[in-house]
C-alpha cells in the first residue's frame, strides 16, 4: 500500500467515524501495509453525551484487540521468512509462537531458538525474558520438571531481563512471572508487573501476570482476570484467566464457584493448573469421585507430580498459610507424598 510505503510502517490502523442523533459509531481496521490484508476490523457505538467515556472505550478495546492479532501476523511473518536471513527478532518471534503449544517438545525448540537469538545479540531482553517464561509454561504442563539447573538460569536470565528491559511491559511481565514462580519474589514481582500495566494498561496478559501475582488478595486478583478477559476474550492464553479465577475462589474458600471456573477451564482443554484447583476444590467439597477423577487426569499429564512438589510451588505465590489448603486439599485427593 502506498500509505505503508509513504510512512515507512508494516501495519496501518484506518477508521472512520458516523453520527446520527445522539449516537455515533466509531469503525476501525488493521491492514497489513505490505499486503493489504485485513489483520482485524471492529466497531464501537455509543452516545454523544458521554463522548470521553466512548474515546477511552475505543482507546482500550482497539488495543486489547489489535495487539494479539498484530503478533500473530508477526508469528507469520517469521515463520514465512528463510531460515538464513533470521535476526534476533524473528528468532523471538517463532519461539514465541511455540509457547502457547505448551508441549516438552515446544519447551525445548523455544529455548534453542531464544538461545540462538542470545547469540546474536546477548543484550536481547525479550529472549531473555521469554526462556524465563518458558520454563514457568514447562512447570505447568510439561511431562517432566524444571530442573534446578535450568530454573536458575531462568531466574538469572528474568533478573537481567528485568534490568534491560525495564520499558518493554512484554519483558517486565515474563520476566516478573518467572520470578514469582521460581522463587517467590512477590514484591518484585509485582513493582515490574505495575510498571508493564503502566507502560501498556491494555495488555491482558500484562493484567493476567497482576492476577497471579495477587491471588493472596482473591478480589483483586478476580478483578485482573476480569480485566484481561474483557481486553482479549480470545486470547490464546486464555485457559489462564479461568483458571486463576478458580484458584482464587479457592484461596476466598468458595469451593462451588472454584469448581465451576475449574470446569469451564477444562471445557477448553486439559490445563494442569486448573486441574489441581479442580481436584483441591472437590476433595474440600467431599466429592471423592470427582476429586479422583480430578487427580488421575492431572497425572496422567504430570506423572512426577507430588505434595512436596505442591508445597513448594504453592508456597513461593501465597506463602505457607494459604499453601496449606491446597496441599491440604491434594493430600486429600490422594497426590503422593514424595
Amino acid at each position: 500500500m502506498a500509505v505503508g510505503r509513504e510512512l515507512g510502517v508494516r501495519y496501518v490502523l484506518e477508521g472512520s467515524v458516523r453520527k446520527a442523533g445522539g449516537r455515533v459509531r466509531i469503525t476501525g481496521q488493521l491492514i497489513d501495509a505490505t499486503t493489504g490484508a485485513h489483520i482485524w476490523a471492529g466497531r464501537f457505538d455509543g452516545a454523544l453525551d458521554d463522548i470521553f467515556e466512548l474515546q477511552d472505550q475505543v482507546a482500550s478495546g482497539v488495543v486489547g484487540a489489535i495487539e494479539p492479532r498484530l503478533r500473530q501476523s508477526e508469528f507469520e511473518r517469521a515463520i514465512r521468512k528463510p531460515t538464513e536471513s533470521l535476526d534476533a527478532y524473528d528468532l523471538y518471534l517463532r519461539a514465541l509462537a511455540l509457547r502457547d503449544t505448551h508441549t516438552d517438545e515446544s519447551v525445548r525448540q523455544a529455548i534453542a531458538l531464544l538461545k540462538k537469538s542470545l547469540a546474536i545479540d546477548p543484550g536481547y531482553a525479550p529472549a531473555k525474558a521469554l526462556i524465563g517464561f518458558s520454563r514457568v509454561h514447562q512447570s505447568s504442563h510439561g511431562g517432566s520438571p524444571v530442573s534446578e539447573a535450568d530454573a536458575a538460569e531462568a531466574v538469572a536470565l528474568a533478573k537481567e531481563a528485568l534490568e534491560v528491559g525495564k520499558d518493554d511491559p512484554d519483558n517486565l511481565w515474563m520476566a516478573a512471572f518467572t520470578l514469582l514462580i521460581f522463587t517467590g519474589e512477590r514484591d518484585i514481582a509485582a513493582t515490574a508487573i505495575d510498571r508493564a500495566l503502566t507502560l501498556n494498561p491494555n495488555s491482558a496478559h500484562a493484567w493476567t501476570a497482576r492476577g497471579f501475582a495477587s491471588l493472596t488478595q482473591p478480589g483483586l486478583a478476580i478483578e485482573a482476570f476480569q480485566r484481561a478477559m474483557r481486553l482479549n476474550p480470545l486470547d490464546r492464553l486464555g485457559r489462564a484467566f479461568t483458571a486463576g479465577i478458580a484458584a482464587a475462589h479457592v484461596v476466598a474458600g468458595r469451593y462451588e464457584q472454584a469448581l465451576d471456573w475449574a470446569n469451564r477451564t477444562l471445557r477448553a482443554e486439559r490445563y494442569t493448573f486448573a486441574l489441581r484447583v479442580k481436584a483441591v476444590a472437590c476433595a474440600q467439597l467431599h466429592r471423592i469421585d470427582d476429586t479422583r477423577e480430578a487427580l488421575s487426569q492431572l497425572l496422567e499429564l504430570q506423572p512426577w507430580y507430588t505434595v512436596t512438589r505442591a508445597r513448594v510451588f504453592y508456597s513461593r505465590i501465597f506463602g505457607p498459610e494459604i499453601a496449606a489448603v491446597f496441599v491440604d486439599g491434594l493430600r486429600k485427593a490422594g497426590l503422593p507424598e514424595e
